[in-house]
């Protein structure tokens, strides 16, 4: 029997996920179904219910649902801790284990795909909700420099910032929290905008030197122009959008859950020729 598993989120018919995974399978010779659900807003619950019900085998988990599927899981692995969210699924037994692949992912896709070395490098991390949240810990392990979180509020960013000076593995970095227009004077090597202004057309308050010489700016948005990558564009950045991150994040949850790690470059390259 065909092994069933989909991506859940609000909105979702944009999404490129089964079409990545469909490639994966066809590359790895593994017959899997992979479609799109849209949960309401009130009823992630029941639709993960519903998949169990129905035999799936797993799913990813996308806005706004990735920190409600972690709550909902009844295992964790230790990155879906870290992060306090979960993106993967995974159902047996009737129990759900969650993961968390968006970190590695966003990793692979800067350093691999994008030929930028993570480590010693300065790093402002835009945003301070679930996205931020699943790539702050391997930014941390793979950088070994601490970030600063920029949020419009400051409670979230501290918030995010306690989960690194609280964690053992990194407590020793001294992540600094700043609410928008804190940063007048500062430069980063890396800034990465996790919020959703990308969808929503909305600006970032960022000073124009906010972008080290030869810095990469990296909207975690993909399919589209957003203002963050034209003012960074527009200030001498490298600019980057988050559609190999979404290609690299599905690779690790398609290697959990088939145990097969697929080849990302002909996926990305058919996505974007």
């Amino acid at each position: 029997m065909t092994d069933r598993y989909a991506v859940i989120g609000n909105p979702i018919s944009h999404s490129k996920s089964p079409l990545i995974h469909r490639m994966f399978a066809e590359q790895a010779g593994q017959d899997i179904s992979y479609e799109a659900i849209e949960a309401p807003m009130e009823g992630f619950a029941a639709t993960i219910e519903r998949l169990l019900t129905d035999g799936y085998k797993g799913c990813n988990v996308t806005v706004p649902f990735k920190l409600e599927a972690w709550k909902l899981a009844n295992e964790h692995t230790s990155r879906s801790i870290d992060a306090e969210a979960t993106n993967t699924l995974s159902f047996k037994d009737g129990k759900i284990y969650a993961d968390n692949t968006d970190g590695t992912g966003l990793v692979r896709d800067i350093e691999i795909n994008h030929g930028f070395k993570l480590k010693g490098k300065s790093i402002l991390l835009i945003g301070a909700g679930g996205a931020a949240q699943g790539v702050l810990h391997p930014l941390l392990e793979a950088s070994q420099a601490p970030p600063v979180i920029y949020n419009r509020t400051l409670e979230k960013a501290i918030k995010l910032q306690k989960t690194v000076t609280e964690h053992g593995n990194f407590s020793h970095f001294s992540v600094k929290a700043a609410e928008f227009g804190a940063l007048t004077n500062e430069q980063f090597n890396i800034v990465i905008n996790a919020t959703s202004t990308g969808l929503t057309g909305g600006e970032i308050p960022l000073p124009a030197s906010i972008f080290a010489p030869d810095a990469l700016a990296y909207d975690m948005m993909y399919g589209r122009e957003t203002p963050f990558m034209t003012f960074a564009r527009a200030h001498g950045a490298q600019v980057a959008d988050g559609l190999g991150m979404l290609v690299e994040q599905a690779a690790e949850a398609f290697y959990i859950w088939r145990g097969v790690r697929p080849d990302t470059e002909p996926v990305f390259k058919a996505l974007r020729p």
